[in-house]
């Protein structure tokens, strides 16, 4: 699929590049044509069967992300379904995520301390607005150009698991969120509520202050055993 949508368009995107596969979905750079911007396109992995029913539980999903608004929540700028893919366009940040800046090294505390209010300010409004995040980790968290932290992928997790029908696996085998991340009800396939994504994100501060994460297994399976 990578290869064969570069130079196509999504809606109203022109694909570019592949910026990178996760376990749900690959994220390409585009263009936006009529507002000459560049974008990420997160194209979600493709399910065998696509019916209406499926489309309409995407588009649900994706306009509950639309209406987040947060200036530490990467915004949701368009979504849709293209031939059998189910796609969805967010801004194109150039600053990395957090795992990207701590492969270059720990941070100060005093930055620490100023990403985590602006995750958990994330965090507390999102909660407040009824939507879960359940896939907290530093690659989900972008910086920006002046180093503020801005919380992606919101909700993509669930999304992949309304719309592919799974539990805690896609279709194809994989695990839905990031077990090294996973408060034990995630793990276990238990109804969550706000207190799970924050499990998540003091797992991440940990790693922070630390250099390594809390837990360690051979393989993610193991982690959720």
């Amino acid at each position: 699929m990578s290869s064969a949508l570069i130079g196509k368009h999504l809606g109203k995107t022109r694909i570019e590049s592949m910026i990178g596969r996760g376990g749900m979905a690959a994220v390409y750079l585009g263009v936006q044509d009529d507002l000459g911007r560049q974008v990420a396109v997160k194209i979600l992995e493709p399910t065998p069967h696509i019916d209406n029913e499926l489309v309409t539980r995407f588009q649900r999903e994706a306009r509950t992300l639309a209406a987040l608004q947060h200036p530490h929540i990467l915004p949701l700028h368009d979504y849709g379904e293209d031939e059998g893919l189910l796609y969805l366009v967010f801004p194109y940040v150039r600053g990395g995520s957090l795992g990207d800046a701590l492969k270059l090294g720990a941070l100060n505390q005093a930055r620490i301390g100023a990403i985590l209010r602006q995750v958990a300010s994330a965090l507390d409004y999102a909660h407040r607005q009824g939507v879960l995040h359940r896939d907290i980790k530093p690659n989900n968290i972008l910086l920006d150009g002046e180093g503020n932290a801005v919380l992606a992928d919101f909700g993509i997790a669930r999304l992949m698991q309304d719309v592919t029908g799974a539990d805690r696996l896609t279709h194809s085998g994989g695990i839905i969120g990031t077990p090294a991340y996973m408060s034990p009800e995630q793990a276990e396939g238990q109804p969550l509520d706000g207190r799970s994504d924050l499990y998540s994100l003091a797992i991440v501060v940990y790693e922070l202050l630390a250099g390594h994460r809390p837990f360690q297994a051979e393989t993610p399976v193991s982690l959720l055993l």
